[in-house]
């Protein structure tokens, strides 16, 4: 069966794209299509925790990042170095992540059939 690697590289609010990763994220795994999470640049932002959306009148969706585990996406890669650059760790982010410099990020989507990025 196809892997799906699905990468977010955008900030979450302002645009419908992190949202509309996440949504094929859990209905790609709700039709047993392993899927795995991938989040560098600006995408680390996503998983960014006490975001305060409504203040900007955005839509709360980053809570439902924790429902991923529940579809079995517990493959969950976060840029190390997109961490850094941004003067983050994964203490910050809402959920657990496994950390991975970018050419182990490199590697591992290079054994994935099919790549979206968001």
């Amino acid at each position: 069966m196809k892997q799906l690697a699905i990468v977010f590289t955008h900030m979450p609010h302002g645009r419908a794209s992190g949202r509309e990763a996440l949504d094929l994220a859990l209905l790609s795994a709700s039709y047993d299509i392993p899927t795995q999470c991938f989040f560098v640049g600006d995408g680390v932002y996503q998983l960014l925790s006490e975001q305060a959306p409504s203040q900007i009148e955005a839509r709360d969706y980053i809570a439902t990042f924790k429902a991923l585990p529940m579809y079995d996406v517990e493959q969950i890669w976060v840029c190390q170095q997109s961490l850094e650059q941004r003067g983050l760790s994964a203490d910050d982010l809402l959920m657990p992540v496994k950390v991975l410099t970018r050419q182990q990020l490199t590697e591992q989507l290079n054994g994935i059939q099919q790549v979206l990025t968001f």
